[in-house]
């Protein structure tokens, strides 16, 4: 399993939060038409719940991936965190236990894999770039301690029970 550090993390919520506020529509035009302006969060928060899934004991080339990333994020996020602020870099910010993904589950993450590249693929170059910086945030935060750390229980449950019947049914 991956690990996460507490610069991981803050790149993580750093990506969230440039998310959040390039999204904010202002509240007078949030109150005149929440789903529409909630529906914009929607690619990010996909992308994000896969970048989660990464995560979760996937092993092979997408695991390589996200394993890379995550290490990149949490040494670029120790050195800005030692170096910028004065703090301690290292420190894990992982939970102790995590629910792995099952056989049938690991199926559903490549199958989403294939979705991920398509939509990035297919989008202008604005759109992909949230589609990015949402699985960037979920594999960094989705194996914290925080909220964003237990979202990936669910997650994982929803993958496997998912697999478990798509690949119980075939």
């Amino acid at each position: 399993m991956n690990y996460v550090t507490y610069g991981g993390v803050t790149i993580g919520l750093g990506l969230l939060v440039y998310e959040l506020v390039t999204w904010w529509p202002g509240i007078k035009a949030l109150k005149k038409d929440p789903v529409r302006h909630a529906s914009r969060l929607l690619p990010f928060l996909l992308s994000w719940a896969y970048g989660c899934l990464t995560t979760l004991g996937v092993g092979g080339a997408i695991g390589w991936i996200s394993g890379t990333i995550l290490g990149l994020s949490n040494w670029l996020g120790d050195a800005a965190l030692v170096w910028g602020v004065g703090g301690s870099g290292g420190q894990s910010a992982g939970r102790a236990t995590f629910l792995p993904l099952s056989g049938p589950g690991l199926g559903i993450v490549l199958i989403l894999t294939v979705g991920f590249i398509a939509a990035v693929k297919k989008s202008s170059e604005d759109q992909a770039n949230v589609l990015k910086r949402g699985a960037w945030c979920g594999i960094t935060l989705g194996t914290s301690a925080g909220v964003a750390g237990f979202a990936a229980v669910p997650l994982a449950q929803a993958a496997n029970l998912l697999g478990d019947n798509t690949y119980g049914r075939i």
